[in-house]
C-alpha cells in the first residue's frame, strides 16, 4: 500500500527509521549573555506522535479533512506539531504574514473564508477586537488559558492523545494549504496549494541542492522549515525575528551555526547581507540558498569567502506561486556579473529538471489559452511563464488574478497543463541561461520605443562607491512616463548628493539603455521593502515619493 500523497506522509517513515534524531530545536530563554539556551527539542518519534494527538483532538473538534484552518502561531514547537497535525488531518492551513498591512491582512482573511481559527493569545485578541475572518467559528489557542478561544492547544492534544497514527487518505488533486503572497506588489493573494505541489517542491529541491538526510539545516524563513522533516534534516530555528531579517543578530545566528554544526541555511538577501558584513567564517556550512529578490553580487562574493571550499551559494529563482523555477551557483553567477553590471539583467541560472520555462512577449491582459500566447523572438526581453510540477494554477477567491496569471495548454495527448505567468520580464541567451530583469509591473514604459527594465538598469548606477542601491521608478502613464533614478548612499557616506547625481547622470550617458533617465533624486530614508524577505524593494511606494518632488535637474 503506498503512502497519501501529503508532505506528512514521510514522517511516520522517519520516525521509524531515525526515532532520536532531533527534527527541531528552537531558542528558549536567554541567559545573561543574551545567546539562547536552545533548550526545546523535538525529535522524529516525538513530532510523529504528538502531531498524531493534536491531529486526532483536532478532528474531535470538528477540524478534519477540508477545514480551512488560519494559523497565527509563531515558529516554536506549536508551530510545527500543529502544521503537521493539519497535514495529517487533511485540513487546509492558512498563512498570512502577519506585518501587513492590517486592512490587507482583515481582507486576506476575510477572502479565504476559514472555518476554524489557531492563534497565539494575541492573535485571539486582534480576531474579536478587529474582526478577522468572522467565518472562523473553530478557535483554538496556543496560550495557556483557553481567553476568547474554544479551547487551547495543549488541551486538543490531550483528548487526541492514544488514538494512533493519523494520517488522511489525501490525493495530489486535494487542496493542502492557502498561502499568501507577500504582497510586495499589491493586496497579498492567497495561492492554492495543493498536496501534489507539496511533494514536488520537496522532490525538486532535494533534487536540484543536492540535500541528504541527516544534515542540520537552519531555515531562517520559518515556512521552509516545514521541508526539513520531509528531507530527513534537522532544523535549528534561528533567535530572530522572521519578519525583520535584515535586524537580525549575526551574533545569535553564528553562536546557533556554530554550537550545532548547521550544514546548510536558507536566508533572504537582507539576512545573506548581515552575514557578509558581519564576517565570520561559516565553517560548518556546506550549502546556502538565497531567495526572495537578486542576491547583490558583492553579497555573493563575500558570503563565498567566508564559506568553506567546495561549499556551494545557491540562489534559485521562484515566486510562492511556483518553486524553485531555475538555479545558479554563486561562483558561476560571479562570472557573470560584468554583463549585469552592463544591463544585461540577472541571471537567475537554468531551468530546474521538470519545468519548462518559456517567455512570451509582454501583455498586461489575460491570456486564456496558450495558442492565444505570442512567445518573444531569441534573445528578446518579455514574460517568464513556467509549466512544472510544483506550478501552482489558481488563487483562492480570487478568479480575475487568476485568469490574468494562469494560461490553459493543450498538450499533444489531449491533456492540458496550466502555465504560471511568473509576472516577471527576462529573456533566455543562447546558452540556455535565464535572465531576469524586473517586475512586469515596474517596468517604465517611456514611449513605443523605450522600455525600460528595473533590473537593467538599476545594477549599471549600483556600481558607484558611495551608493547602497537605487531604483528606477516612471510618472505618469505607460507609453508616456519619465523615468527616474532614486538613490539610497551607503551608511555614514559624506558626499554632496548633488556630486553623486552628477556622477550618477554621467555613467547613465554610457549605455544607450540608460541614456534616457535624466532625473536622478537621493532618498534620504532607507527604501521601504516587502515584509516577508526585508528584500524586495516597494518601487510603488518610491514612484508616488518620487511624483511629489519638485521637478528639477539636481538631486
Amino acid at each position: 500500500m503506498t503512502d497519501p500523497c501529503n508532505i506528512a506522509a514521510a514522517l511516520p517513515r522517519l520516525a521509524r527509521e531515525r526515532p532520536d534524531q532531533v527534527a527541531m530545536r528552537c531558542p528558549g530563554r536567554r541567559p545573561s549573555n543574551g545567546l539562547a539556551r536552545y533548550d526545546v527539542a523535538l525529535t522524529y518519534a516525538q513530532l510523529d506522535a504528538r502531531s498524531d494527538a493534536i491531529a486526532a483532538g483536532l478532528g474531535k473538534r470538528g477540524i478534519r479533512r477540508g477545514t480551512r484552518t488560519v494559523v497565527m502561531v509563531r515558529p516554536t514547537p506549536e508551530f510545527f506539531l500543529l502544521m503537521f497535525a493539519l497535514f495529517k488531518a487533511g485540513a487546509v492551513p492558512v498563512l498570512v504574514d502577519p506585518g501587513i498591512d492590517k486592512r490587507a491582512l482583515k481582507q486576506c482573511l476575510d477572502e479565504a473564508r476559514p472555518e476554524a481559527f489557531v492563534g497565539i493569545p494575541l492573535a485571539m485578541l486582534a480576531k474579536t477586537l478587529l474582526g478577522w475572518a468572522p467565518s472562523a467559528t473553530l478557535r483554538v489557542t496556543t496560550g495557556r488559558w483557553p481567553l476568547l478561544a474554544d479551547a487551547t492547544l495543549a488541551r486538543i492534544e490531550a483528548e487526541g492523545a492514544g488514538a494512533g497514527p493519523q494520517l488522511a487518505e489525501t490525493d495530489g488533486e486535494d487542496v493542502a494549504a492557502i498561502l499568501f503572497t507577500s504582497g510586495s506588489t499589491g493586496v497579498p493573494k492567497g495561492v492554492v496549494y495543493r498536496h501534489r505541489h507539496f511533494v514536488a517542491q520537496i522532490r525538486m529541491l532535494g533534487e536540484a541542492f543536492g540535500i541528504d538526510a541527516g544534515g542540520i539545516d537552519f531555515p531562517t524563513f520559518p515556512p521552509f522549515a516545514l521541508f526539513d522533516p520531509a528531507l530527513g534534516l534537522t532544523s535549528i530555528i534561528p533567535d530572530m525575528d522572521p519578519t525583520r531579517p535584515a535586524q537580525a543578530d549575526p551574533h545569535r545566528l553564528h553562536a546557533a551555526i556554530a554550537r550545532f554544526g548547521v550544514t546548510q541555511l536558507f536566508g533572504s538577501p537582507a539576512l545573506m547581507r548581515v552575514l557578509a558584513e558581519h564576517g565570520e567564517s561559516l565553517p560548518t556550512v556546506r550549502c546556502v540558498t538565497s531567495a526572495g529578490a537578486p542576491v547583490p553580487v558583492e553579497v555573493v562574493r563575500r558570503m563565498l569567502e567566508l564559506l568553506p571550499p567546495g561549499a556551494q551559494f545557491w540562489t534559485p529563482y521562484g515566486a510562492t506561486e511556483c518553486l524553485p523555477v531555475a538555479v545558479i551557483e554563486g561562483r558561476e553567477l560571479l562570472t557573470l556579473r560584468a554583463r549585469t553590471e552592463a544591463g544585461a539583467g540577472t541571471c537567475v541560472g537554468r531551468p530546474v529538471a521538470g519545468n519548462t520555462v518559456r517567455i512570451i512577449r509582454i501583455d498586461d491582459g489575460a491570456i486564456p489559452d496558450w495558442s492565444d500566447a505570442l512567445l518573444a523572438g531569441a534573445g528578446q526581453v518579455g514574460e517568464i511563464t513556467v509549466a512544472g510540477p510544483s506550478a501552482t494554477d489558481a488563487y483562492f477567491n480570487r478568479e480575475a488574478q487568476t485568469a490574468l496569471s494562469k494560461i490553459r495548454e493543450t498538450l499533444p495527448d489531449g491533456g492540458t497543463r496550466i502555465v504560471h505567468r511568473m509576472g516577471d520580464l527576462g529573456w533566455f541567451n543562447g546558452e540556455g541561461r535565464l535572465w531576469f530583469c524586473g517586475r512586469k509591473s515596474q517596468r517604465v514604459v517611456v514611449d513605443a520605443q523605450t522600455t525600460l527594465c528595473t533590473e537593467q538598469v538599476e545594477p549599471v548606477f549600483n556600481t558607484h562607491p558611495q551608493v547602497l542601491r537605487t531604483a528606477l521608478v516612471g510618472i505618469g502613464a505607460k507609453g508616456a512616463q519619465v523615468p527616474v533614478l532614486l538613490f539610497e548612499l551607503k551608511p555614514g557616506a559624506k558626499v554632496d548628493v548633488g556630486e553623486v547625481a552628477d556622477e550618477l547622470r554621467h555613467i547613465a550617458q554610457g549605455f544607450v539603455h540608460t541614456a534616457k533617465i535624466e532625473r536622478f533624486l537621493h532618498h534620504p530614508k532607507p527604501f521601504p521593502v516587502d515584509i516577508r524577505h526585508n528584500a524586495k524593494i516597494g518601487r510603488e511606494k518610491l514612484a508616488a515619493w518620487a511624483a511629489a518632488q519638485p521637478m528639477k535637474d539636481k538631486a
